[in-house]
């Protein structure tokens, strides 16, 4: 078979085919400023400096995405909150922007157009996509609205809200879900190949299932439905075994996979409804020798590569800033002797 772009390569196994290789994501948001030699908060302030730093490591290792996802507070900071950069993690938001539910009936969602943080993405976006010319897909991002009230308010604070305050509760979800539609929209139309939508308070890890199904399923469904491109849904890090088939419903091209749960086993429910991604430990990632990571990639493409309909990837969504290069250069090894159809399965 011939070598396949990576854009070619991602689509192939997405319906579920077998590509030449198995396509992986790395994530790393942060070591692009590792890269350049600069302090995060340098790196973030520019949109050239995160272009540039996506653009060298994707070259570096090869993976099969261009990721120009800031961090996820962005979202915030388009609302007013303040941001906290620390030497050697994400970026955190600073005090919530809702202090008390009766703030919520005032709330107006920000244009991603008119907010400087948020052009910032797109500015990279269009920057990437240029210069992937479409070997490369480009990977948007948003925050669940379901998902977005804990950098908001706080996770208690929201917790509260969603059981005693149910009209402050939908209240909030309007206003977040037109947010979250023009968002995604206005990364698509600067040049995004996909969005993934990240929902962790869904999964099964923070919410049992009848209430995911009451509240974040249902709002995923009619944010979805409304955004102009293709999604992936991600938990970052949440259990998905017992939902499933909800977010086969969402119609979405991909989940992504815990690693507390069988990445064999999720597949096989999602039935090839679904491609799935994952589900690699990005927090065992930074202690990983070469031998480790090229038996986790193997273990990985052994247990849910077979007939295409699967992307390696980390389980959260973005590597953790202390994972080294040697590990990111290992896992692409690891790709390329265990990860080329047709599958060479040791005995």
């Amino acid at each position: 078979m011939k070598k396949m772009t990576s854009m070619e390569r991602v689509l192939c196994a997405l319906s579920h085919k077998e590509p030449d290789r198995v396509p992986f994501f790395l994530l790393p948001t942060m070591h692009g400023a590792r890269e350049l030699g600069l302090p995060l908060a340098d790196y973030f302030a520019s949109a050239r400096n995160v272009v540039e730093g996506q653009w060298r490591l994707q070259r570096r290792f090869g993976h099969d995405c261009l990721f120009p996802f800031f961090y996820a507070a962005v979202e915030v900071e388009a609302w007013g909150a303040k941001v906290i950069f620390t030497e050697d993690g994400p970026p955190s938001c600073g005090e919530p922007i809702i202090a008390s539910p009766e703030e919520i009936s005032r709330l107006e969602p920000p244009r991603a157009r008119d907010s400087a943080p948020l052009l910032k993405v797109l500015t990279a976006i269009r920057a990437l996509a240029d210069r992937a010319q479409g070997e490369v897909p480009v990977i948007g991002v948003v925050v669940s609205p379901f998902s977005l009230p804990v950098m908001q308010m706080g996770f208690s604070a929201y917790l509260d809200l969603m059981i005693e305050r149910p009209d402050s509760f939908e209240r909030l979800m309007a206003v977040n879900e037109e947010f979250c539609v023009d968002w995604a929209n206005a990364q698509l139309a600067a040049g995004a190949t996909a969005i993934v939508y990240f929902d962790p308070v869904s999964s099964t890890t923070i919410v049992p299932p009848e209430m995911a199904r009451r509240t974040g399923l249902p709002i995923a469904r009619r944010v979805i439905s409304k955004i102009d491109g293709p999604c992936g849904f991600h938990p970052a890090s949440g259990r998905i075994l017992s939902i499933v088939d909800d977010i086969a419903e969402l119609e979405v091209a991909v989940t992504a996979v815990s690693v507390e749960e069988n990445l064999a086993e999720v597949k096989a429910k999602a039935a090839k409804r679904m491609a799935v991604l994952g589900n690699l430990n990005g927090i065992e990632m930074r202690r990983w020798s070469t031998e480790e990571a090229h038996e986790a990639v193997k273990e990985a493409i052994f247990a849910a590569a077979d007939g295409g309909g699967f992307i390696l990837s980390d389980n959260h969504g973005e590597l953790p800033y202390q994972v080294p290069f040697e590990v990111l250069e290992a896992i692409s090894d690891a790709v390329i002797r265990w990860g080329r159809y047709p599958l060479e399965k040791e005995p």
